[in-house]
């Protein structure tokens, strides 16, 4: 067999596929073969169909041929993918030019490919994560809390702010028109937000004896609400020292319980800020791609595997689709455009992968290969030489190396990328994979 590109024009290229007289008898044997085994033939048991009655049986060798020829091109068609180093994702279109009644034959593929864009900025990206640093407004922020859950309330005479909390009379007008509700005396913590929308920044600013009508939400049935202010408290926290702290805390110091808080924080954060880095840089990288030379075919596809899986895990877990659509708040539409989203976002960022392999000169070594495929095998509790096997025959060698590659610009990525705070401060990951404690703020 030989297989060569004729021609290629925008992301489709022509693939040329020569058979030799001897591949093709040797299809036509084994098409007999696995013909034999499948009809039925009065006075003969499946499988034992001599070929010549096999022949006459099914119209004459003419037929044969074309049944041989027509099982046997995608087999030769994996080995000219293999052998020509094309990327196709899409079903090939094959005509048969010549052979079809004798001779040699001759088969022409017409395939969309995977097609090479363009990768600029990928040496200068910046990627902002999750500060690891850990700023003494947010320990005092967490000390605080814990002061709060021994705090008292003390009434005060000026108008209300946030952290407050005030008496209501509440009259809750319904939008039906059904009768009113009534509550009296109604603690409430200004800043919760737990009353109505909006409800929170009007209270701000009044004083006890002050009325006010606040809109409710649709959700709740609520048209209005009357509010009477009540009595305005102000919490009063206890003072922070080493004695409150060895009563209300597992700390016997401040000094203990700030640093007890300190680690506890960074720890967290550095765990966020290590969770956040793969695919943050992952997604700025795809990015650069630009979304018009994305393949409708490629989304599609990626679109339809990730509803198969979401499939499969609600089965595993007993639950209908419809369930799982009420529970998430989410319409059939609006799932499928979401998971259409991400599929997008993952299509670019393995064209880009692709990209920055070749870029950077990353495209997987011989040994490299070798390597993950005897990893792979033994995770699979399969011989590698199977598994090499499985790959040639079914055309997917190339797409096995252009994941090892992709794995490799993924390490390069990740040693080349600049990882910044929100602020905009630098953040060196190595120190984070060595254990050390990153400089707070």
């Amino acid at each position: 067999m030989q297989a060569t590109i004729s021609g290629q024009e925008s992301s489709r290229v022509k693939v040329v596929v020569d058979l030799e007289e001897s591949e093709v008898a040797d299809a036509i044997e084994r098409a007999a073969v696995s013909l034999a085994s499948q009809v039925n033939v009065k006075g003969f048991r499946k499988g034992k169909v001599p070929k010549s009655v096999l022949v006459a049986h099914l119209g004459g060798p003419a037929v044969l041929r074309s049944e041989a020829i027509r099982e046997a091109i995608p087999a030769f068609y994996a080995r000219a993918v293999d052998e020509t180093g094309i990327d196709p994702i899409s079903e090939p279109d094959v005509t048969v030019v010549r052979g079809e009644d004798d001779g040699p034959v001759t088969f022409e593929v017409d395939v969309e490919v995977r097609p090479e864009p363009a990768l600029e900025g990928y040496g200068a990206l910046s990627v902002t994560l999750p500060s690891p640093h850990v700023t003494d407004a947010e320990i005092d922020a967490l000390i605080d809390r814990y002061r709060e859950t021994d705090a008292t309330l003390g009434a005060v005479d000026r108008p209300i702010v946030t952290g407050d909390v005030v008496s209501l009379d509440l009259r809750a007008e319904r939008a039906d028109g059904g009768e009113p509700l009534s509550v009296s005396d109604y603690m409430y913590t200004v800043g919760s937000n737990a009353l109505a929308p909006g409800a929170d920044e009007l209270l701000l600013g009044l004083r006890a004896g002050e009325d006010l009508t606040l809109p409710g939400a649709a959700e709740s049935g609520v048209g209005t609400y009357q509010v009477h202010l009540g009595q305005v408290n102000e919490r009063i926290m206890p003072d922070l020292t080493d004695a409150w702290v060895q009563d209300n805390t597992e700390w016997s110091s401040v000094e203990e319980m700030r640093d007890g808080l300190l680690l506890q924080v960074r720890r967290r954060k550095i765990l966020e800020t290590r969770l956040a880095e793969r695919d943050a840089a992952l997604v700025r990288l795809g990015e650069l791609v630009n979304p018009e030379v994305v393949p409708e075919v490629l989304v599609t596809r990626e679109t339809n595997e990730r509803l198969h899986d979401l499939g499969h895990r609600l089965a595993d877990q007993k639950i209908e689709l419809a369930d799982f659509l009420r529970a998430t708040n989410q319409t059939p539409d609006g799932l499928l455009a979401a998971l259409r989203e991400e599929a997008a976002r993952a299509v670019r960022i393995d064209l880009a992968l692709r990209a920055l392999v070749r870029a950077e000169g990353l495209a997987a070594t011989d040994e490299e290969v070798d390597e993950e495929l005897a990893s792979t095998a033994a995770a699979m509790a399969t011989p590698a030489e199977a598994l090499r096997r499985d790959l040639s025959e079914s055309g997917r060698t190339g797409a096995f190396r252009a994941e090892v590659s992709k794995n490799k610009a993924v390490q390069w990525l990740r040693e080349h990328v600049t990882y910044v705070d929100p602020e905009g401060v630098i953040i060196d990951l190595a120190r984070l994979d060595d254990g050390d404690e990153p400089t707070d703020a």
